[in-house]
């Protein structure tokens, strides 16, 4: 059986690790912090979870390969993860309304090619104010998933399918190398396996700067404000870089920012006032609602969305599944099956040349 390695246990690394389970491999994740912890400062818990590229009609044909069927696959997973661990991952088809502006042909055309539903509708129809004109679309199938369930939820699973969870364990940066064979920790301890995977999203360059210099991955911090409305939106509403997506229980989320300030998981107050005049301009109401919770997550950054996923160059057995910067929820399961794919040298379902690995 082999024995593969994940470095990294957010979203992409856990789902990784399902699909090497499904494939009769042996998994073993080391994690800087905690698996589904809510105070480690990554994306996976932090993030909104639409389960859509938000504007995909700007994305690369390769971006989309891989964000494609993910609302399908999310539907099956969450029922699935719910009768086999008991935790209900809020999934639900609460559609997409996008307000202007934005370039309605473009967008249009690019649904009617990949049959998505979309309407032409005006905003003031879904309760919404749209200081920017009325003139609004309205994706009814878009879905979103709540990522802290959802991290909760797979960490069951694979605590089920025993798979081992090396947590509060810091791996030292990787040194040139063909073949690895163990890899250290930063107190000295040696970790061995067949095969290594890296899936430790805005870290990733940290662990392989010595071997891979052109890696181009950076933290990129996002902030978001949590209100419990007295009345809530019924659907997701995006706006020029702004989001709100309500919840299940009656929550609402608004944001996110994209602010280059390194490993700072911090808050600011200058961004909880933009965040929230900004929501107040689409949801009168909440002026008079407080903020309940404001908090940061990291992402990793890279050039047009694109991650890397491949065999690493020069490390025979070591391969990459990192840097999906904003989109890690919607990615992570065609990311998955790609890498396996690789890690198990099996065809892969889709092209996997975009994706390749720089040094």
């Amino acid at each position: 059986m082999t024995h593969v390695m994940i470095i990294g246990g957010g979203i992409v690394g856990c789902m990784t690790a399902m699909e090497l389970v499904n494939r009769g491999c042996r998994v073993t994740i080391v994690e800087r912090n905690q698996i589904a912890s809510q105070t480690s400062g990554e994306s996976s818990w932090a993030g909104g979870g639409i389960i859509f590229p938000l504007l995909p009609w700007q994305y690369s044909q390769a971006v989309n390969n891989l964000t494609r069927d993910g609302a399908s696959f999310y539907r099956e997973l969450s029922q699935r993860l719910q009768l086999e661990t008991g935790v209900d991952a809020d999934f639900t088809q609460s559609g997409f309304l996008l307000l202007p502006a934005f370039d309605k042909h473009t967008a249009v055309s690019w649904c009617d090619k990949n049959q998505v539903p979309v309407q032409a509708v005006k905003a003031a129809a879904f309760n919404v104010q749209s200081l920017s004109g009325e003139d609004a679309l309205w994706l009814p199938s878009i879905c979103q998933v709540r990522p802290p369930y959802l991290m909760q939820a797979m960490r069951k699973w694979l605590e089920q399918h025993n798979v081992t969870m090396l947590e509060h364990t810091q791996l030292a940066p990787l040194q040139e190398t063909q073949q690895l064979n163990e890899w250290r920790t930063v107190n000295g301890e040696k970790l061995s396996a067949d095969k290594f995977v890296v899936t430790s999203g805005a870290w990733s360059f940290d662990l392989l700067k010595e071997t891979s210099a052109k890696l181009n991955i950076k933290p990129m911090r996002g902030q978001i404000l949590l209100y419990q409305p007295d009345k809530n939106l019924e659907q997701m509403v995006y706006r020029e870089g702004f989001y709100m997506i309500p919840r299940l229980d009656g929550y609402l989320l608004a944001g996110s920012t994209l602010e280059d300030v390194g490993f700072d998981n911090g808050v600011t107050t200058t961004i909880r006032d933009e965040l929230r005049l900004k929501a107040e301009a689409i949801m009168p109401e909440l002026k008079n609602q407080p903020i309940i919770k404001h908090w940061s997550g990291l992402r990793p950054g890279t050039p047009e969305n694109l991650p890397t996923i491949s065999a690493h160059p020069s490390i025979k057995n070591l391969y990459l599944n990192t840097g999906h910067f904003r989109y890690g929820l919607t990615m992570a399961p065609a990311s998955a099956k790609l890498v396996t794919s690789l890690i198990l040298d099996e065809p892969t379902e889709i092209d996997a040349q975009p994706y390749k690995c720089a040094i």
